[in-house]
């Protein structure tokens, strides 16, 4: 009889070593209700009236049998058009999935393989390293540089001739530096590296006006895919709406690794009406900048450090710990997000930036906890 100090041998199935040796992405989700939600970059007033009375209206039988998306494709090109510049995309470009979260997955499970290269830059999105390793990957990071981040095109441009990798990432702007790579560059790396699939992440572009959609013609530039989200602007991130735009043959390969209904009805019915009022998203957008001009104004007369640049977040580098300061925060009721352990920025905090209203809210606490 196995006595109680013998340790359990594991039982079951044996893991497959990628996942085995693999840390997952994570993040603080739980207890983010009532308060202030400077965390996540997410829209911090709510989607359209219009997203709430479709939801309230929604038919028991949308609820009862599996989702249908005819006519999404087109309701998101139509969106696409209102854009200035606006861009002009075919049904068959563009791929529906559960969040972006989800289409990244979908990328890595389509191209990547054990010993393929990953190329991307240093700190970006989280969600990439897991991915990666998930294929058995290797992952080559090129840090941003110098004191505003700047983009590393040339140690990008110098990699992709030498490592020919598989997959290469850019978040633009990017998350958590806003650093943002100019639409006829990623179009250039694209056209000099055709057997690398470029994975072009725009969820925050809305606050900046960095897309490549305007220019690219995915016949021309078939290795090129574009991803979007109505997370962080329409307010749909509870219901995890995601696109990829690209080339036909890309959208195909990528779908063929999800599921058939992945994106469930709630989230097409609420994707179709905020779809609608792209006013609402505009004015959002809107109040975004001119918040993000006066916390901008406050951290410049106090003399604090900081950096500002793409998305709707900045960094700030506390005078004191940065988990202090943000503990404190939270006890007044106030998210925001650690770069703990994040190269470059360790001990800074991102701050999504909200309304005029949230901000001032948010400076009234903040400068009275970093004196």
């Amino acid at each position: 009889m196995e006595s109680p100090e013998t340790p359990k041998t594991s039982r079951g199935p044996k893991l497959r070593p990628e996942v085995e040796d693999m840390h997952g992405y994570s993040a603080p989700l739980e207890g983010r209700r009532k308060l202030l939600r400077l965390d996540f970059n997410e829209n911090t007033i709510g989607p359209s009236p219009l997203v709430i009375n479709a939801l309230k209206n929604i038919r028991a039988e949308e609820i009862s049998i599996y989702p249908e998306y005819n006519g999404l494709r087109e309701a998101f090109i139509e969106n696409l058009k209102t854009a200035k510049p606006p861009a002009i995309i075919q049904p068959t470009e563009i791929g529906l999935f559960n969040g972006v979260d989800a289409a990244i997955h979908a990328v890595f499970q389509a191209y990547g393989e054990r010993g393929d290269y990953l190329l991307t830059t240093t700190p970006t999105f989280g969600y990439y390293t897991p991915c990666a390793h998930m294929q058995g990957m290797k992952i080559i990071a090129i840090p941003y540089q110098g004191k505003n981040f700047s983009f590393p095109i040339e140690q990008i441009e110098k990699t992709l001739l030498e490592k020919k990798p598989k997959l290469l990432l850019i978040c633009n702007p990017n998350n958590p530096t806003g650093s943002r790579l100019e639409a006829h560059k990623i179009l250039e790396l694209s056209s000099n590296a055709p057997n690398t699939l470029v994975v072009v992440d725009e969820l925050y572009e809305a606050f900046t006006g960095d897309s490549v959609l305007p220019t690219v013609d995915f016949s021309k530039t078939p290795n090129l895919l574009v991803l979007r989200s109505l997370s962080k602007t329409a307010g749909l991130a509870g219901l995890r709406m995601g696109f990829s735009i690209g080339n036909h043959n890309v959208i195909d390969k990528i779908s063929r690794v999800t599921g058939p209904y992945d994106v469930n009805s709630l989230a097409v019915t609420a994707a179709f009406a905020a779809l609608k009022d792209q006013a609402y998203i505009d004015n959002y957008v809107i109040e975004v900048s001119l918040a993000r001009d006066w916390i901008k104004k406050q951290l410049v007369a106090t003399e604090k450090k900081y950096h500002i640049d793409g998305g709707n977040y900045l960094l700030v580098w506390p005078t004191n710990e940065a988990s202090k300061i943000e503990a404190s925060l939270r006890a007044s009721g106030i998210l925001v997000r650690n770069m703990q352990n994040k190269p470059l920025i360790e001990g800074a905090l991102r701050v999504s930036i909200g309304t005029i209203k949230q901000m001032q809210k948010f400076w009234e606490i903040y400068s009275k906890i970093d004196i």
